[in-house]
């Protein structure tokens, strides 16, 4: 808390400085340690930069020293920026613990950039957890955003706080599944209080889970599909296809061949396609825009 106190006190110039790729593990890797470090890929002919920029500024000197703000000119270090990926300007970093935990791209409204800014600052608020809420919604970003690792340390933080927590929990186990570590996802899962085990997230997470270990890993993708193509009759075909596209994580291909199956013969295999597609809904949450046009899509067919 001291230290926290101690960071709140600092002078802007502490908060907000340029940076440069000779000053770019000080100033935020190593600083992330401590506290979260936005970085701000700009240019002098950027028109949204300009308008970016401060609102960043104005929101990192709201936060009173729980965040920090480094402005990189990619003119000036072009090799930082092909280090980084940098395709467009203006383009926003988040560091926190050494690794990046969110981002954006392009000029944001102030609303989203307070946004943005406190769900950094409950990263480090009060007694390390903050808002949980926050901490939790920059978990579920640094997830979608493929960041599997931070997202579970992020989760797993939460948890160790709030053992109940069942979001935090689901969240976690969910982080095993992308990396196959079944038998730890179901051990998170059964961690899970009884009275929260039907919660939608959580419900969401152990059909993901199910899903997984159902399919086989090793599938030939393209070979299936070649198969399909010469005979497209072939349903057994490409409902394996189907399950090699969802045990690659290509949800949306899984979903139209299993729509196709259906399309053809709702009741092959005993609804085989039908029952599978529920699984991937389940799997998304009802929510994923994948599972809202799936469902509409299903629907369409079964109904026609």
């Amino acid at each position: 808390m001291s230290e926290l106190l101690g960071a709140a006190k600092q002078p802007a110039g502490d908060l907000i400085k340029d940076g440069t790729i000779e000053t770019f593990e000080a100033d935020v890797l190593r600083a992330s340690m401590e506290a979260p470090v936005i970085v701000d890929f700009w240019a002098t002919w950027c028109g949204p930069c300009k308008q970016l920029t401060p609102r960043l500024e104005k929101a990192v000197a709201g936060a009173k020293g729980r965040v920090r703000l480094v402005k990189i000119d990619i003119d000036k270090n072009q090799m930082l920026a092909a280090q980084m990926r940098i395709q467009s300007v203006p383009t926003v970093y988040a560091f926190f613990q050494g690794r990046p935990v969110d981002g954006f791209q392009g000029a944001l409204p102030d609303s989203e950039i307070k946004a943005f800014v406190g769900r950094l600052a409950a990263l480090v608020e009060g007694d390390g957890l903050g808002d949980a809420a926050e901490l939790l919604d920059a978990a579920d970003a640094a997830f979608n955003r493929g960041d599997v690792a931070g997202a579970a340390e992020m989760y797993g933080r939460i948890a160790e706080a709030d053992s109940g927590d069942a979001r935090a929990l689901a969240g976690l186990a969910r982080c095993h599944v992308a990396m196959k570590d079944f038998d730890r996802a179901r051990t998170i899962l059964d961690m899970i209080p009884e009275e929260k085990r039907n919660d939608a997230a959580v419900s969401s997470v152990r059909a993901a889970l199910d899903l997984a270990e159902a399919e086989a890993p090793d599938a030939d993708v393209s070979a299936l599909a070649r198969k399909v193509e010469q005979n497209p009759g072939d349903l057994a075909a490409r409902f394996e296809l189907a399950g090699a596209h969802a045990a690659a994580g290509n949800m949306e291909a899984a979903i139209d061949e299993l729509l196709e199956i259906v399309a053809r013969d709702r009741t092959w295999n005993d609804e085989a396609a039908r029952k599978k597609l529920l699984t991937i809904f389940d799997a998304l949450g009802f929510a994923h825009p994948a599972s809202v046009r799936g469902r509409r899509r299903l629907s369409s067919i079964l109904f026609s």
